[in-house]
């Protein structure tokens, strides 16, 4: 969830670290800090709050030097405050560390390092680090070798950047299960928890693997594996825009990443039907390996959970899988049934949530072949998949999820479609159709973006509520978790998702005069039973906002409010009856004054378990 930034080189470090930083702002924090060598010494400035107030902190204080690391830190072990910030750093401060994960052994740790004389200053996890780098380098004075030794002691999660004053223009990382990239630019090497924070730098970066070690230096970069043995580096070239990182124009990333929703559709789609046929060669699953798939299990957490809730409605419709959809963080911890004939799906923007990775290494370990849809080239879940769909949505700066989400609603539609046609359950000429309509999307979704009055006004008649509820039937159920989950995160306004069937069974009791109930009312084959339930809903003074198909006027003699969607298939309805969701839990958390690209409490990658 943190953020990680190094650099060092020719130019002014200070600088390019909180700039960094700010590119990191978008996953969430609580407090940032840095560490600049200077004068054989190391000078450390660290504020909770926003970016912002460090560097005017840095500037006051004039920190000057051409080497140091930055952090953002969202907080696991001890409260958001200064003493917690990072960098941390060693008895003598002569070492300083910043980390993103957690070392899940650092109470033993501690212990041992306080009953040694180490004394500590933070309630942190991350504050062990230094005192082991510490005893490590006293023993034998080479960071790279101090580093090595230290992470030999940790258990759990952790991507590191250390410097030492006695190493002046030296930056010494390492990682394991928590991302760390390095690129190296004319002006100096620099490091970073996420790409795009070098991008305006280089273009072509190492994204560094489980266990390998790097030390940074004005001169280049040296590589090590997990043995401490000099490796050649992999480099990987970048080609998104470096615009994704700006608005645009827009007032918000949100609203910026919502309209480039149907870009993200066709490029995802670009080349994937071929000669009439589906083709999805990244499965790296043969056709006879694919037909004796008889379970699948989507694996997932938040946004993409919803995903996953929309693809059991495709899978098992069209290719009549039995497919559960499990939260990632239950999923390695009930025994589920595995076996060589499983598929396990891991949906993850980021491809680096803790809990997906977790599930996914243990379907390995039972037999299971394991499919990724993530976001983010190089991943972690991309690497350790037997293949992988990319949602090619480019960089999500927003914390709440949307055009990434909508990337892996149509990434698994293409699954379950790819599995129809392995399995058989459908024709050719019925992929083909089914894929056109699919690609048509796009189209709908920019209609829908034209004109969001109605939108607005149902925003405004929401403004002012306590809580909501959100219904649907069918696959107008799955589209309901995500359209609650969204207004929840980024306006603070209590929502719940139900079933509309379930109505009766508890959430009616909930309903009063004003009350907004927000539905998912396109055609479908239990439009009719919607309609009873926002009948119900309205019978208890219950305000009505319904999303609903072009071309139906039944529809405004139940509801207050209708936005209305483009005439698709069911199967499709999730692409477009969730962007007016969007757009009015963004509406609504406007109105309330929210940040909705940096709700409180949240991080844009969940790193932690």
């Amino acid at each position: 969830m943190c953020g990680i930034v190094g650099y060092t080189g020719s130019a002014a470090a200070s600088p390019i670290l909180i700039e960094g930083l700010r590119r990191l702002e978008y996953r969430g924090y609580d407090s940032a800090g840095v560490a600049v060598q200077r004068d054989g010494a190391l000078h450390l400035v660290h504020r909770t709050g926003k970016v912002d107030g460090l560097a005017q902190a840095v500037e006051q204080e004039q920190v000057a030097g051409t080497c140091g690391i930055g952090h953002t830190r969202w907080a696991t072990h001890g409260r958001p405050s200064t003493a917690n910030a990072h960098p941390h750093t060693s008895c003598d401060g002569r070492i300083a560390v910043v980390h993103n994960g957690i070392i899940e052994n650092f109470v033993e740790l501690r212990e041992e390092l306080e009953a040694a004389g180490h004394t500590f200053t933070s309630q942190t996890d991350t504050e062990v680090a230094a005192h082991l780098v510490e005893e490590a380098y006293a023993e034998q004075p080479d960071l790279v070798a101090a580093v090595r030794a230290a992470t030999q002691r940790m258990a759990g999660a952790y991507g590191l950047a250390v410097v030492c004053a006695d190493e002046p223009g030296t930056i010494v990382v390492t990682r394991k299960d928590s991302p760390i990239v390095i690129g190296m630019a004319p002006d100096g090497a620099r490091v970073a928890s996420d790409v795009i924070a070098l991008i305006d730098a280089t273009r072509d970066v190492t994204v560094m693997g489980d266990g390998e070690l790097a030390a940074l230096s004005p001169d280049g970069i040296v590589y090590y594996d997990a043995a401490g043995r000099v490796t050649e580096p992999k480099i990987t070239h970048i080609d998104w825009d470096v615009d994704v990182a700006e608005k645009g124009g827009y007032p918000d990333f949100m609203l910026k990443e919502i309209h480039e929703q149907p870009r993200v559709i066709r490029d995802t789609l670009a080349g994937r039907l071929v000669n009439g046929t589906l083709a999805i060669d990244e499965l790296d699953l043969s056709v006879e390996e694919l037909n004796l798939i008889d379970r699948v299990y989507v694996i997932a957490c938040g946004t993409s959970y919803h995903a996953g809730l929309i693809a059991k409605n495709l899978i098992e419709g069209w290719a009549r899988i039995p497919t559960e959809v499990e939260v990632a963080s239950e999923f390695r911890y009930r025994n589920p049934i595995i076996t060589p004939t499983t598929l396990v799906v891991a949906v993850s923007q980021s491809g680096e949530t803790a809990d997906t990775l977790a599930a996914i290494r243990d379907a390995r370990c039972k037999g299971a072949k394991v499919f990724g849809i993530t976001n983010v080239i190089g991943s972690p879940v991309a690497r350790e998949s037997d293949g992988v769909i990319y949602t090619k949505a480019n960089k999500e700066i927003a914390v709440a999820s949307t055009k990434s989400f909508l990337g892996q609603v149509v990434s698994l539609t293409l699954l379950a479609l790819l599995l129809a046609q392995v399995k058989g359950k459908m024709r050719t000429n019925q992929i083909r159709l089914l894929f056109r309509e699919l690609a048509d999307t796009a189209e709908h979704v920019e209609a829908i973006l034209s004109d969001t009055s109605a939108v607005e006004e149902a925003a405004l008649a929401c403004k002012d509520a306590v809580s909501a509820l959100f219904i649907g039937r069918g696959m107008g159920a799955a589209i309901s978790y995500e359209g609650a989950l969204k207004l929840k995160e980024i306006s603070y306004l209590h929502a719940e998702a139900y079933a509309a069937g379930e109505m009766k069974h508890g959430p009616i009791a909930l309903l009063d005069d004003g009350f907004p109930v927000i539905a998912i009312a396109t055609q479908s084959p239990v439009y009719d039973k919607v309609i009873s339930n926002l009948q119900e809903s309205k019978a208890r003074g219950a305000m009505i906002v319904a999303v609903a198909t072009e071309g139906d006027e039944e529809i405004r003699k139940h509801a207050d409010h209708v936005i209305y969607v483009p005439k698709v298939r069911d199967c499709f309805s999730a692409i477009t009856a969730s962007v007016p969701l969007q757009l009015l839990a963004r509406s609504i958390a406007v109105l309330r004054g929210c940040n909705v690209d940096q709700p409180r409490n949240l991080a844009k990658s969940v790193t932690v378990e």
